[in-house]
């Protein structure tokens, strides 16, 4: 994975000319040790961070963009990095605000890593100088609508930028660095240079949800959740138990409420749940110490299938969480994540832009739905009596829910088995990357 992102070919001189330059300054700014990289041994990922960080700075309009293996090496770092990023802040959420609907968890990431507010995190991390050599950076904020920008460098003289706005240019350094951080280090270190070094605050009046009516939420969370709200350390330290059930334990119990219990045993569990786990290949064979874990994981499977064909037209008024929806939120980005992965290691030589397309129309939301329908799974979805009537009325209006269905799916199998079992489901079972006819 971490190679598929590496320059075609060996850095140059201008390329080292600027490493000598600038980048001690970058990875004193983001808290790293000013040691070569390139020192460390083989078989360790951080061998390369000094080069992957090289690249997320050298955004579309830097002096270095014609330079193929550069441009190609830094759109890709970019395609990887907006996934990571909103995997990242969609656990974070979900498990500090454990009631909470996707709603208004969408809002606050846009009012964290929404395109207005980069350029404020890039100052406050001091990295505006890396990404250009001026002083002043709040004169170069322009709207998104004025593509030629004007900078001042030292001294009067126009740099015209060819249909590149500013923001659109932090956009891409600040995606392309967590792209690169999290293949040399892994999730933890982006949580750490997000909430320390740029200071992000979950709390900031300026990325809260708008005011909404909220239902009532009657049921219990999690004992671990319970008049405790988890700080980003909590989330990046966590490491779950030796004889833990699940691949992310504490991510599985922000999703599935533990009132979910009280479905056992229903129809749907006996008469549904054995012909959906058949089509899903589950439960999948692991070893554990002793069979009652087994036995337990399997119920709580059960369960969080169950949930996954809840569509919110059922219980969600009266209880809020017994539905669907916070499976389909994570199951969103790990689906987005694990299909950018696919890209990035299957087309070794396409840009970032070019792989965006693909990845965006590989996704597509009736794709999605139309993988979940030709295994005949959106028989099993549970709807209330009135929109069942209005789905069978108008076929149509059902797309959007088989499509969450089969996110909610990729969410369960993520929290479960982790993610290979996603790249099995997406890949084998649902196989998205089959070629799908023109439409005439």
């Amino acid at each position: 994975m971490l190679s598929s992102c590496l320059p075609s070919s060996k850095l140059n001189t201008a390329d080292n000319t600027w490493i000598d330059e600038y980048l001690l300054e970058a990875k004193q700014a983001l808290g790293y040790p000013l040691e070569k990289s390139d020192e460390l041994g083989d078989d360790n990922p951080a061998k390369q961070f000094d080069t992957l960080l090289y690249l997320a700075f050298q955004h579309p309009s830097c002096d270095r963009t014609n330079a193929r293996h550069v441009r190609s090496a830094h759109s890709r770092l970019w395609f990887l990095g907006q996934y990571v990023l909103e995997l990242a802040l969609a656990e974070f959420f979900l498990q500090r605000y454990p009631r909470e609907s996707p709603g208004p968890m969408r809002e606050r990431v846009f009012g964290l890593i929404g395109k207005r507010n980069l350029p404020n995190w890039i100052k406050a991390a001091s990295l505006q100088n890396l990404i250009f050599p001026y002083d002043d950076m709040d004169k170069l904020i322009r709207k998104d609508r004025e593509p030629p920008v004007k900078l001042w460098v030292g001294k009067l003289m126009d740099v015209l930028y060819s249909n590149t706005s500013v923001a659109n240019i932090y956009r891409s350094v600040f995606w392309a660095l967590f792209g690169a951080i999290y293949l040399c280090f892994g999730m933890p270190e982006v949580y750490r240079v997000l909430f320390e070094v740029f200071g992000m605050d979950p709390e900031a009046e300026d990325c809260q949800p708008r005011l909404r009516r909220q239902l009532e939420d009657v049921d219990y969370v999690s004992v671990e959740f319970e008049g405790n709200k988890l700080s980003w350390q909590d989330v990046a330290t966590y490491k779950p138990p030796e004889d833990a059930l699940f691949a992310h334990p504490r991510l599985f119990r922000a999703c599935v409420p533990p009132g979910m219990h009280r479905f056992r045993g229903n129809i749907w569990d006996y008469d549904s749940k054995p012909q959906v786990m058949q089509i899903l290949g589950y439960p999948l064979a692991v070893n554990d110490r002793i069979p009652e874990i087994t036995e337990a994981r399997n119920i709580e499977l059960g369960l969080g299938l169950q949930l996954c064909f809840m569509h919110p037209s059922k219980y969600k008024f009266e209880h809020p969480r017994f539905c669907f929806e916070r499976l389909e939120y994570v199951g969103q980005k790990i689906q987005d994540l694990v299909m950018a992965e696919r890209l990035l290691m299957k087309h070794l030589d396409a840009p970032g832009r070019w792989l965006q397309e693909k990845h965006r129309r590989v996704l597509m939301n009736k794709f999605c739905g139309r993988y979940l329908r030709e295994k005949y799974l959106h028989r099993f979805i549970i709807y209330s009596e009135q929109v069942q009537d209005a789905y069978e009325n108008n076929r149509r209006l059902r797309n959007p829910a088989t499509t969450a269905v089969q996110q909610a799916l990729h969410g369960l199998s993520y929290t479960v088995y982790g993610k290979p079992d996603v790249r099995r489901l997406m890949f084998e079972v649902f196989d998205f990357e089959q070629i799908q006819p023109k439409s005439v």
